[in-house]
């Protein structure tokens, strides 16, 4: 195939349908997603990005992008066309006296986080670790450090980006500031963002949560509390809730909160944000405990394993 020819210069690696590796190399996060690319490459920087994209537009080929490929539609592979897998780009720098990072556009949630709370710092990102950083950003991003410090398209200062005519060039505030809107909730298809540079904030490395279980009988009260929860908590107290099943197969529904500051400021904040839920409705259990944030942020990656069959109406 002339795509093998004409993409031999990547430093990355070209992968094609009769090559070893091509059926681990298409599958998606959703066991429901069954694509066949007509060839993958896995690129090393930007350089390789900026080949993907003029081979692509050269040859008028359809092609997909490829960080963390957590995605529930599977939009990260496409069918009979050209995948950029930006993947494998996982450069990090923080800067702990700016309150800045600097990450390749392959990073996962698990390992902005963990570089960032080596520093006592974080940013906003989602609830499962194993989540690209690049998608869940440019689709807006929403965490437990949302309500106190914004989105995690709000806390992008900077993104360097490939453009449809093979550019690389960098949108902040000042550099290409209408770029930057659009990659802030613009909705998509602006180019490749190949490095993302985020604001960062004190937290950690322990913070408090606390959780509230119900049994199923009491749901709907329970619910009805939580929304009232949700409006009069502090910005600082990030609160879910949802019905599960519990270890002994019960249906249950439970309520977990943590809190975005100092633990013993937490405490406080903690008592009394849950009280109104738990004088309305008294849970069947309840705990309090200060926690690693990493652990809090990958506490549910094993309820999203990748290759399950997702399907979801709506979500958040």
């Amino acid at each position: 195939m002339s795509s093998h020819i004409e993409l031999s210069g990547l430093r990355g690696r070209v992968v094609l349908p009769s090559d070893p590796g091509y059926d681990i190399g298409r599958k998606a996060w959703n066991g429901m997603v069954d694509k066949r690319p007509a060839l993958i490459a896995y690129c090393a920087g930007p350089e390789d990005v900026i080949r993907c994209v003029t081979f692509a537009r050269t040859a008028s080929l359809p092609f997909s992008v490829r960080a963390g490929g957590h995605n529930i539609i599977g939009s990260s592979v496409c069918e009979g066309g050209l995948v950029i897998d930006v993947s494998r780009m996982k450069a990090v720098e923080v800067n702990a006296r700016r309150r800045t990072a600097r990450i390749g556009a392959g990073l996962n949630l698990g390992e902005l986080d963990a570089a960032t709370q080596a520093h006592g710092l974080a940013t906003t990102m989602g609830v499962n670790s194993d989540t690209g950083v690049s998608g869940l950003t440019l689709g807006g991003g929403f965490g437990k450090m949302a309500r106190k410090h914004g989105l995690a398209c709000d806390n992008l200062l900077a993104a360097d980006m490939v453009t449809a005519d093979g550019r690389l060039v960098r949108a902040s505030e000042t550099e290409n500031p209408d770029l930057f809107w659009g990659l802030r909730g613009g909705g998509g298809n602006f180019g490749v963002v190949t490095a993302f540079e985020f604001r960062l904030h004190p937290l950690g490395p322990q913070v408090l949560r606390a959780r509230l279980v119900y049994e199923r009988a009491r749901a709907r009260d329970a619910l009805l509390a939580y929304n009232q929860l949700c409006r009069d908590a502090p910005d600082e107290v990030s609160a879910d809730a949802g019905l599960s099943i519990s270890g002994t197969g019960e249906p249950q529904f439970g309520v977990s909160a943590c809190f975005i500051g100092p633990i013993e400021d937490g405490k406080r904040a903690l008592a009394r944000a849950l009280e109104p839920l738990k004088a309305r409705v008294a849970p069947n259990e309840e705990t309090m405990e200060a926690a690693r944030y990493l652990d809090i942020q990958s506490a549910g990656d094993a309820t999203f394993p990748r290759g399950r069959r997702y399907y979801w109406k709506a979500q958040f």
